[in-house]
């Protein structure tokens, strides 16, 4: 699960948007100001900080330089419209840059894009009690190995990549059994069952009438 910093001294924006990320799947760290913020990072370091500008004691830009200096993706929240603070907040450095008020759904799209582009892909995979090598196609559950056909580990591999993104049955027969594939999406339900028997069926969440979505978070 990644963690987000929400850095916004407006109590409001700061609960709401906390409370849409939260929702999908992120760990939020909700603070007030810049010294907040750096109280917070000497505790941990999270995937993401998103950063108003306009801030009592420092602002937006100040912080915002020293956490791009520690490489930690930024986006910008602010209300501001003029073209010369957008261009000064990009060439910091930062990820991105959202003008207030903003749709949650474009917010978490945002981060979601962020996080994909910032984040270390590795050949390794671990989360609670499962570890999946993506080189090796080797499983393991509660440190014992998983046995998996190919097309089970393709799936789950499809899965994993796709983060909180829902995959529908059409995408995920595309993606494991390829376009030229002639079949029924009834094929990727008795697969997706196979598989929850065999890494935990929690793990894999239904999207009604849609897909299914890998779940960290469990």
């Amino acid at each position: 699960m990644y963690t987000v910093f929400m850095v916004e001294d407006d109590p409001n924006i700061r609960m709401l948007t906390g409370m849409h990320l939260q929702l999908a799947g992120y760990a939020v760290r909700e603070l007030e100001d810049a010294a907040a913020a750096r109280a917070a990072l000497a505790e941990e370091k999270p995937a993401l900080v998103l950063l108003d500008i306009m801030m009592p004691g420092e602002d937006g830009f100040s912080l915002g330089e020293y956490l791009i200096r520690e490489e930690i993706p930024v986006i910008f929240l602010t209300a501001k419209t003029a073209v010369t603070d957008r261009v000064r907040g990009l060439r910091l450095g930062a990820q991105d840059y959202i003008l207030k008020p903003f749709e949650p759904a474009e917010l978490l799209a945002r981060v979601e894009n962020t996080l994909k582009r910032t984040q270390v892909k590795t050949d390794v995979y671990e989360r609670g009690d499962l570890k999946v090598n993506f080189e090796t196609r080797e499983v393991w559950r509660g440190g014992k190995p998983v046995t998996l056909t190919t097309l089970e580990f393709n799936l789950l591999k499809t899965l994993i990549e796709s983060g909180r993104t829902a995959l529908s049955r059409d995408e995920l027969l595309n993606a494991v059994w390829g376009y030229n594939y002639i079949g029924e999406t009834r094929t990727v339900d008795v697969h997706i069952q196979r598989l929850r028997g065999k890494i935990g069926a929690e793990r894999i969440e239904t999207i009604i009438r849609y897909g299914y979505r890998f779940r960290e978070d469990v």
